[in-house]
């Protein structure tokens, strides 16, 4: 009968459980078309506490502003990405977050298949938006890693194609973060291999070398360029410490590749840096076949949110240039609504989508034997 008892009880749950992800289903779906008023008055009505999940710091400074602005408590926390999709499948009830902000488009992709996020667009903002950056899911912002050298000294890397970074006389003086333990730097190196991209570093190549490219044991000129890359790659312990050594005296002759929201931390001397593609730029050239690595942050409501109507009312506020403040106030953010424009003495959005390697969901899911390439490659 105990056996039964418990059967029953937890089929109830799952049946509640399942019960309750429809209910915020068909919520958000309703709120697609809701003014901010309606938003608003939906959202006032919720109770408990809106929680909230971001992989970056300055989610804490958005949610902030936005409990004081409506009178919400609000429970934010900065997580990296690997533990929100974590939480995302094992939190329930009251500790589980109604809102993510998240990156890595492949995991993304997933969460969404298993139901653990929705897509929500405010239709504040929706003709604001490209379809590309509204569907499968909301991009909040674009962030870029790019190629930044130190230049001081007689032998400043001031690079103006990627195959300079395999040279010989290179080794040791390009500092990455290990891929292994850093999605986004996989995410890039595999982007790398897509026909595409293998088909620009090809093409670079012969105009580095004046031949074209014998790739020799590889298959394509993506896995060539990043053998020889990691080849002569130092990898940094994160993109803050990569910022702070590059931009040392001592670093003379140095480049990184780490993100350039970076050098807003008074710790790192951006007197002695040099961003390559602001160097291409304005010298009228480019860094072939791309000067770093350009991918989305993502902005969804979770299936278990408690206060589903609240998280629509802050994706909303983070999309508009209050919301936004937090990040646009340093270069390295990059909001997809045209509103809300860039920082001064940055490049536009359109400068970074042609020039930066962008990230693939459909390419990244299909990439197990890049990964284990790029694995062996870190490991030599």
């Amino acid at each position: 009968m105990q056996k039964i008892t418990a059967l029953l009880l937890a089929v109830l749950l799952a049946l509640g459980a399942v019960s309750a992800l429809a209910d915020v289903a068909s919520d958000v779906e309703a709120g697609q078309v809701l003014t901010h008023d309606e938003l608003l008055e939906k959202a006032l009505a919720e109770s408990g506490t809106f929680v909230v999940y971001g992989n970056t710091s300055r989610i804490s400074a958005a949610a902030e502003e936005f409990a004081a602005l409506y009178n919400i408590p609000t429970e934010s926390s900065n997580k990296k990405d690997q533990d929100i999709y974590d939480k995302l499948r094992t939190e329930n009830g009251t500790e589980a977050a109604d809102m993510v902000m998240i990156q890595d488009s492949a995991q993304l992709t997933d969460a969404i298949a298993e139901g653990l996020v929705i897509n929500f667009v405010p239709a504040a903002v929706k003709d604001a938006l490209d379809e590309a950056d509204r569907q499968p899911a909301l991009v909040h912002q674009y962030l870029n890693k790019l190629f930044i050298y130190n230049n001081l000294g007689g032998d400043v890397p001031a690079i103006r194609n990627v195959w300079e970074l395999t040279a010989p006389g290179m080794k040791g003086r390009v500092i990455f973060k290990n891929p292994e333990t850093e999605k986004v730097n996989m995410n890039f190196l595999v982007m790398c291999t897509s026909d595409a991209w293998a088909e620009k570093l090809a093409a670079a190549y012969e105009a580095w070398q004046g031949a074209p490219i014998d790739l020799g044991e590889y298959r394509n000129a993506g896995y060539k360029w990043i053998a020889e890359f990691l080849d002569n790659v130092t990898f940094g312990k994160s993109d803050t410490s990569i910022a702070e050594e590059v931009s040392q005296e001592a670093a003379a002759g140095k480049i990184g590749l780490f993100v350039l929201n970076k050098l807003r931390s008074s710790s790192v001397l951006t007197d002695h840096l040099t961003v390559a593609q602001y160097d291409a730029s304005a010298g009228g050239y480019a860094v072939e076949p791309f000067s770093g690595f350009m991918y989305p942050m993502y902005a969804m409501v979770t299936a278990k949110a408690m206060r589903p109507y609240t998280a629509m009312l802050f994706i909303e506020y983070l999309m508009t240039p209050d919301g936004f403040r937090p990040w646009s106030k340093n270069i390295g953010a990059y909001s997809p609504n045209a509103a809300i424009p860039i920082n001064e003495g940055d490049l536009g959005i359109d400068v970074w989508k042609s020039t930066l390697v962008m990230e693939d969901a459909s390419y990244i899911l299909n990439s197990s034997e890049v990964e284990d390439f790029i694995r062996l490659h870190c490991q030599r």
